[in-house]
């Protein structure tokens, strides 16, 4: 049996348990995901919950944004170890697959997720937007 990658959605407030309910409630699939939210966290004591969540086995942080405080400490994380990787930007999308392809190498696993997170987006203008 193969071994499957963490998943640990990392974000301000109530994001991140509002995406991991709406990817259980989607998918059917539950205890994939694990939200953390940087509420009433420092730096360090968020970091360091991000460790522990993502110790002895390979963990993908999906992040809400890059810049901020949940993305920093993702970063600070993923350069202590081998066994994480981070993606900012997180969306519905890439978490529904990855709760079916977690079992994906880490390597292969995180830029299938952005190429499915990156097509979840489009945009579509109505007629009052079009310019002559």
């Amino acid at each position: 049996m193969s071994s499957r990658v963490r998943g640990v959605v990392v974000s301000h407030a109530d994001l991140a348990r509002a995406l991991v309910s709406a990817v259980e409630t989607i998918s059917g699939v539950t205890g994939v995901l694990r939200p953390v939210s940087n509420e009433g966290l420092g730096p360090d004591t968020l970091r360091d919950t991000l460790s522990e969540a993502a110790a002895d086995v390979d963990t993908i942080l999906f992040v809400d944004i890059a810049g901020g405080s949940c993305g920093m400490a993702g970063l600070r994380l993923v350069r202590e170890t081998r066994r994480a990787a981070c993606i900012t930007g997180v969306n519905l999308p890439m978490l529904l697959d990855f709760v079916f392809h977690r079992e994906m190498p880490l390597d292969a696993l995180v830029p299938r997720l952005i190429r499915k997170g990156q097509s979840g987006q489009q945009a579509h203008l109505g007629p009052a937007a079009e310019t002559d």
